[in-house]
């Protein structure tokens, strides 16, 4: 089957062309400001059949609308020169990332309108992603009409967790008529990261324990138990837990109202500043990517390197307690632009860590590329990096949607 992946965003339209019977992504690209007027389409052919090179294109184009970003990228993968297929009809289906699932799924589904209803519904926990991802699938029932389409949920993969780990301690009537609890994101990472652990590792999944660690600018940390999520870093929103490119991850709930009270500011101001003016970018004052925060770090910024000390602190921690919640773990997995790419945090995560078991071979941990083992011969628990990949996870789970 060929199967297109579909990650929507508020301002932007990812996505991958992908041959599921090799697991080979035949075209790749990005629609980037859509709805303004500086919009523009980036993408990548296969330049052979092992798709092992790509030619890369990109187009000055009006995308008012997600609508006009699909139309853009199919014309794009059926050109008849640069194309990477002949025609729409060699899409078989389509795979949408649709970020929150709330309570209704467990697990990917075909899409229907009951799906579409359910989607919408959860659009006040996830503003910026799910009404856009509904754009997407809007415009494929235009564009692509009669294709099956499957929604795959970042929240859906953390539906395993135990009341324990998802119900806050609040007033137990705000989670039973307002929803509040833990969902937790990434899920389709996590998953993805859990499964080539076990295979890397030669083991049965279900008899892991198992750290993930998705980290970009986006992070979270999710503790995987014979399989399953057992707990995770993000909470009710995206916000929660680690300190991430931007977000602040967690913070006093205490400082919310003072800002209000003392500060002034509104509501609306505080979530712009915990979501988009705070961590690396707020500690550093420089940048929220990781590369440009390093850089001053490395010629002596304090608030760089403080940025660094934080960033690692929080992982570090969340490590420790995810260890002693399932009574110990066989490996931790990093994944994500930092983890994959930044041996300067890796190390630093890692170190005074040996006491659980978890020893870097420093000689390892910088090299860089693929999958590769970063822990020493020693460490009693098993330290890889494994680079993610969400869009074969949708992939794989649009087709065993589709054929059953």
């Amino acid at each position: 089957m060929k199967i297109l992946v579909l990650n929507a965003g508020s301002s932007s339209l990812k996505y991958q062309l992908i041959d599921s019977d090799s697991e080979m992504v035949l075209a790749k690209g990005l629609c980037e400001r859509v709805g303004s007027s500086n919009s523009f389409h980036k993408y990548e052919i296969a330049a052979n059949e092992n798709c092992n090179s790509y030619n890369e294109y990109k187009d000055d184009i009006s995308l008012t609308s997600h609508h006009d970003a699909v139309a853009a990228v199919l014309a794009a993968i059926t050109d008849a020169e640069t194309g990477a297929i002949a025609s729409l009809e060699q899409i078989d289906a389509i795979g949408h990332r649709v970020v929150h699932g709330g309570e209704f799924f467990s697990e990917s589904v075909l899409i229907d309108e009951q799906v579409i209803k359910c989607i919408d519904e959860c659009s006040s926990l996830a503003p910026l992603h799910n009404p856009a991802g509904l754009m997407g699938i809007y415009a494929c029932n235009d564009l692509l009409a009669g294709k099956p389409q499957v929604a795959v949920f970042d929240t859906a993969f953390h539906h395993s967790m135990p009341q324990k780990a998802y119900i806050y301690p609040l007033p137990y009537e705000l989670y039973e008529s307002k929803r509040i609890r833990r969902y937790g994101f990434h899920g389709t990472s996590h998953r993805y990261i859990a499964q080539r652990a076990a295979k890397v590792l030669q083991r049965e999944l279900s008899s892991l324990r198992l750290i993930t660690c998705h980290l970009g600018n986006g992070c979270s940390i999710t503790a995987v138990n014979k399989g399953v999520s057992v707990d995770t870093s993000m909470g009710f929103t995206p916000l929660e837990g680690l300190m991430m490119g931007t977000r602040s991850g967690s913070i006093d709930p205490a400082i919310v109202t003072y800002l209000i009270d003392e500060a002034k500011m509104t509501s609306a101001e505080v979530a712009d500043l915990m979501n988009k003016k705070s961590g690396l970018l707020g500690v550093s004052g420089i940048s929220n990517d990781l590369r440009d925060v390093r850089a001053a770090a490395e010629d002596g910024n304090e608030r760089a390197i403080l940025a660094y000390e934080i960033y690692a602190n929080a992982v570090k921690k969340y490590i420790g307690a995810y260890t002693f919640a399932m009574g110990g773990v066989d490996a931790v997995i990093i994944a994500g632009g930092v983890g994959e790419n930044c041996d300067r945090m890796r190390r630093m995560i890692f170190e005074g860590l040996e006491h659980l078991g978890l020893v870097v071979n420093q000689e390892r941990n910088l090299a860089r590329g693929g999958e590769r083992k970063i822990s020493a011969d020693e460490s009693a628990v098993q330290i890889f990096v494994i680079p993610t990949n969400e869009e074969l996870m949708i992939a794989r789970d649009t087709v065993a949607m589709v054929s059953s």
